[in-house]
């Protein structure tokens, strides 16, 4: 798992990647719920619950290279089907690709779970 992951990026290279993920993870919920008002087909009314599904985990940067890969492929059909928001899908594609690429940064779940570990070898006092 862990080579999915370029690195957990720290101090405001991380705070960075968190204000992505915020930006990200709210952006889909939104146009998700959004979409889903727009009485779609059955497709669209998927992918508009996948986005919704999608958006928390990237919140709390839960498999971010998964989810962000999952968000940008979500985004690209609706990017096509709606096109007066079709920038909008067009950057939440981005940002999806984007973190899937650079990784969750040191604030997240994925840096908790599969971030790098010290040993301590020996009591030192």
């Amino acid at each position: 798992m862990r080579r999915l992951y370029s690195t957990f990026a720290q101090g405001p290279p991380g705070i960075g990647l968190l204000l992505i993920r915020l930006v990200a993870g709210t952006a889909a919920i939104a146009h998700g719920i959004a979409g889903l008002r727009s009485e779609p087909t059955l497709v669209f009314t998927l992918l508009h619950m996948l986005c919704i599904g999608l958006g928390p985990f990237l919140i709390v940067g839960l498999w971010t290279p998964v989810v962000g890969t999952l968000l940008a492929l979500a985004a690209l059909p609706n990017t096509f089907a709606y096109t007066e928001y079709r920038w909008h899908w067009i950057v939440i594609a981005t940002l999806g690709i984007s973190l899937a690429l650079l990784g969750p940064g040191l604030w997240s779940i994925d840096a908790r779970l599969f971030g790098w570990k010290r040993l301590k070898i020996g009591d030192r006092k």
